[in-house]
């Protein structure tokens, strides 16, 4: 999956928090999301000063929370966890296994969340 692909699929899947995402589309996404919120705050930056929120940005992120909710529990789909993992993010510990996570390839073939995003068959020929 590319970068623009990736995007489409985040927003195309605006609240999906069934199915898988793959390495490349979590991280795209996340880059993504990274590029926008700085371009946001520039924005916020030259119309409105040194303010502690800025309105640009914050529309953004309140528009980008859910997607970027979903798309980090369709992550964890892909390596056959489900989305309660996500709670551990509130331990220390916790954040830098989901970074781990987030890292590690999905699984190959389907698993009990969907299909392979990559369209591995999980068959292994000899």
């Amino acid at each position: 999956m590319d970068f623009w692909q990736a995007i489409v699929s985040g927003f195309k899947n605006y609240v999906g928090f069934s199915g898988r995402a793959c390495r490349s589309e979590y991280w795209y996404w996340v880059l993504a999301m990274i590029i926008l919120s700085i371009i946001t705050g520039i924005i916020d930056y030259a119309a409105f000063g040194d303010s502690e929120y800025g309105p640009v940005n914050s529309i953004f992120s309140l528009a980008t929370f859910l997607p970027s909710l979903a798309m980090g529990f369709r992550r964890l789909h892909d390596i056959d966890r489900t989305a309660w993992w996500w709670l551990i993010a509130f331990t220390v510990i916790g954040i830098f296994l989901l970074l781990y996570w987030a890292c590690v390839k999905g699984t190959t073939g389907p698993n009990r969340f969907g299909p392979d995003p990559l369209g591995g068959s999980g068959l292994t020929h000899q």
